[in-house]
């Protein structure tokens, strides 16, 4: 079972902020979600938002997978595709080598002259069908905030998430046995659609099985 030490994530944290303010002159990094609150548990993820110089935006985008993978090896790096026609957002998604599957990085990267995510007056264009994005890496996802559910007691959110899901693939939501069998179905479902996200997939099915007790439902 991977350790879930929050002192191993929170120094991973620090050292992915100090990669990327040294990454592009003049750009700030902070922690946002639980993890600037105080209030993150265990399983929590890492939130960050990367604020750039607006005439450093294209180039700091370029520079992410360089700046996350001196950090550690990335295991996977994707865009949001709802950002990715925006002229001043980005929303990366990186998991690492060696780290839980909990512990994914959700990356906004925003010039400095965007507006605040919450603000109504925000705008960035519709997304446009995106080629490189996964929908069984976005299902396995789902099957990972799944695990996470349910070990926060939220069995109803856990079965949503595999419900989406498994409509992200276009399979059937079989919600019939204890969480690891359902998770790990979800699982071989994505495998299937997409024979890529095999290794992903096994990942997803052994953290459910490793966190969740066979007999819980």
């Amino acid at each position: 079972m991977d350790s879930l030490d929050p002192g191993v994530r929170g120094a991973f944290a620090v050292a992915l902020l100090r990669a990327l303010r040294g990454g592009c002159p003049g750009s700030g990094a902070g922690l946002r979600g639980s993890l600037a609150r105080g209030n993150a548990d265990a399983y929590s993820d890492i939130d960050v938002a990367w604020t750039v110089p607006d005439a450093e935006f294209g180039a700091a985008l370029g520079r992410v997978p360089v700046i996350l993978g001196g950090v550690r090896p990335l295991a996977s790096l994707r865009v949001d595709p709802e950002f990715r026609g925006s002229p001043d957002r980005r929303l990366f998604f990186a998991s690492f080598t060696g780290l839980p599957l909990f512990w994914r990085l959700d990356l906004e990267v925003r010039a400095a002259s965007a507006a605040e995510p919450d603000d109504p007056g925000g705008h960035h264009p519709a997304a446009a069908p995106d080629p490189d994005w996964s929908l069984a890496a976005s299902a396995l996802a789902n099957g990972v905030a799944a695990v996470k559910a349910v070990l926060r007691g939220r069995p109803d959110t856990a079965r949503g998430l595999l419900e989406r899901g498994f409509a992200r693939i276009g399979a059937p939501a079989l919600l019939t046995g204890p969480w690891p069998a359902d998770i790990a179905r979800l699982a071989d479902a994505a495998a299937r659609a997409e024979p890529d996200q095999r290794a992903l997939a096994q990942q997803v099915r052994t953290l459910a099985y490793e966190h969740l007790a066979e007999g819980t439902g």
